[in-house]
């Protein structure tokens, strides 16, 4: 009897660079150790810099910091939007572009779930749901349950809407970043869910359920 009633504004949805000693991923030195619980962003870091060692960074946001600053990690891979809205801002190096980090469904956004057939608390709630930001996360997690994916799987989404008309850009690779599949697809902001099955079905056509699989069988 629950369900997501409200999602609010999204805050920047990138992933961002974290390095005290550099300001750029494209400026970390050959064979430099850099750390990220996340396959999807180890898979698509190696894509464009496989000479990169990954390393898996567990822990809240200021332990995977007191990692980086006790010399761990030359750089580390974090949400942007955790960092902002804990004040961190400042240890962002660089914003790393959706072509280059494509972000996780959803990443950035607050979800707001209730009883569905509480209509005192939905008309209470109704005030903080932003309408695009609710677009774009439909669409997002649309492909993610149609490729029956999770946070544990190297799979990336996400949504922009212009002029009424949504586009999706989804992802799915192997996590040593030797396979990387992409798929896009722009339709009416309203086929939200729509669009997220037709990206998720073209991926699976380039061969996305093999490459999760492979991911669930180790």
């Amino acid at each position: 009897g629950l369900d997501l009633a409200v999602v609010c504004e999204r805050e920047d949805p990138r992933d961002a660079f974290v390095s005290n000693n550099w300001s750029r991923l494209d400026s970390l030195p050959l064979r430099s150790i850099i750390g990220t619980s996340s396959l999807r962003r180890a898979c698509q870091i190696r894509e464009i810099r496989s000479d990169l060692g990954i390393r898996f960074l567990r822990g809240n946001v200021n332990t995977r910091l007191r990692k980086l600053d006790d010399g761990e990690f030359d750089a580390i891979i974090l949400a942007s939007a955790g960092l902002i809205r804990l004040g961190m801002r400042n240890r962002i190096s660089e914003y790393l572009s959706p072509s280059v980090s494509l972000p996780a469904g959803g990443q950035g956004a607050i979800g707001i779930e209730c009883r569905v057939k509480d209509s005192r608390v939905m008309k209470l709630l109704e005030p903080l749901h932003h309408a695009e930001t609710g677009y774009c996360v439909a669409a997002e997690r649309s492909l993610n349950i149609y490729l029956q994916g999770g946070c544990h799987f190297p799979i990336a989404c996400f949504a922009t809407l212009e002029n009424e008309r949504l586009t999706l850009n989804g992802l799915v690779g192997k996590s040593d970043g030797s396979v990387i599949l992409r798929a896009t697809a722009t339709d009416s902001k309203y086929k939200a869910e729509i669009i997220g099955e037709r990206v998720a079905e073209s991926l699976i056509n380039q061969g996305a359920r093999d490459l999760i699989r492979e991911v669930d069988d180790n």
